[in-house]
């Protein structure tokens, strides 16, 4: 394989609803595409880096500027097997996982086009219909966090997790519990937390919690074993697993017991199949987390949920949940038993909509 070009764009899309975390709240998203053009047929993939540096060190700017003057030289010209080669390829540049993932995962897209394969298929996926979970932001009111739980349960979502931070935690999760006894339920505090905090943690454990998802720092896997020995509801892992080495390091520390898989967070397809393996022969379940992605960054995360050990419903909900007009065609969907049908298409199995996508492009660059 060889790319003859990738093009850069930066699409603006306004969410349904605003989205509040313990970093911020979103009523908007400034995404970054990536088309690459290997052997005349064209891959897409999407960068998740954020506006700003809260949920991760990268950018939209910072991905943009490393794509454009670091991965580029280093892509171009150079002839590769196959995909699963770029992720050495892109060794010598340290860090910039959600640049990396972006070019990595639409190079992907295009090697299975050009095989005539689905992209699942590519990777070793092993199911056609995945399990969807739902991440329900921070709501100013109790009565509106119920009302939407009941709204995604009534859609058919199998898992309900809610965002925490101090001081809105054991109410929201006390309420959902008594007016929902039997949900899956899961809470997430994006780094809310200090260890110091354990105490009021385990409060939570009252509720029956699947589990609670990144409580501390994004890079303490030491606090996080101090307070998983503190707690019998597992801990799962997010923001602090950037690499295969950080996976194995959580594991033997005994930092989680579940581990969130982010296509973008870890760099693309080969470092996530590198943690995939770490976890299922480690008996460590994964699933795969959303970042408010369009349509075509969806799209990689259903591929990627194909995965053997992707045994537990991810963050993965159709496209009207946060868009009133996605990127793709057709738009995902969740059936009314909480899963999603994987495209049997080439590659990642839905088509960008270029009229729309060039629309809604704040910027865009052509390298060659």
């Amino acid at each position: 394989m060889k790319i003859q070009r990738i093009t850069l764009r930066e699409i603006r899309m306004p969410l349904v609803t605003p989205f509040e975390t313990s970093f911020g709240r979103l009523t908007g998203r400034r995404m970054l595409l990536v088309e690459a053009d290997a052997d005349g047929v064209s891959g897409w993939g999407e960068s998740v880096a954020g506006e700003g540096p809260f949920y991760a060190p990268e950018t939209v700017e910072t991905a943009w500027h490393i794509l454009r003057d670091f991965i580029w030289p280093l892509l171009k010209d150079r002839e590769f097997a196959s995909a699963s080669e770029l992720w050495e390829i892109l060794a010598p540049i340290r860090g910039h996982n959600m640049a990396k993932g972006a070019i990595e995962s639409a190079v992907w897209d295009a090697e299975a086009r050009q095989k005539n394969i689905p992209l699942w298929k590519l990777i070793g996926g092993v199911r056609n219909e995945i399990p969807c979970g739902v991440s329900i932001g921070i709501k100013p009111t109790l009565e509106e966090l119920v009302s939407t739980v009941e709204r995604e349960l009534a859609a058919g979502y199998q898992r309900i997790k809610i965002k925490i931070k101090p001081g809105k935690d054991i109410e929201p999760v006390e309420t959902l519990r008594q007016r929902f006894p039997r949900i899956r339920l899961m809470v997430d505090a994006n780094s809310a937390y200090r260890l110091p905090d354990w105490p009021h943690l385990k409060r939570l454990e009252a509720y029956y919690l699947m589990m609670i998802e990144q409580p501390l720092g994004w890079d303490d896997l030491y606090s996080h074993a101090e307070l998983q020995r503190k707690l019998e509801t597992p801990i799962c892992l997010d923001e602090c697993i950037h690499t295969l080495e950080h996976a194995r390091a959580a594991i033997e520390l005994g930092a989680c017991r579940i581990i969130n898989i982010k296509l973008g967070r870890v760099g693309g397809y080969t470092p996530s199949k590198q943690i995939h393996d770490l976890c299922k022969s480690r008996q460590i379940p994964v699933w795969c987390g959303g970042m408010l992605e369009s349509g075509i960054g969806r799209a990689h995360n259903i591929a990627l949920s194909t995965l053997e050990n992707f045994s537990l419903p991810g963050d993965v909900t159709a496209s009207r949940r946060y868009w009133t007009e996605d990127i793709i065609e057709p738009e995902v969907e969740v059936s009314p038993q909480g899963t999603i049908h994987v495209p049997a298409a080439p590659g990642i199995g839905y088509t960008p909509r270029l009229d729309r996508i060039e629309k809604i492009s704040a910027r865009k660059e052509i390298l060659s």
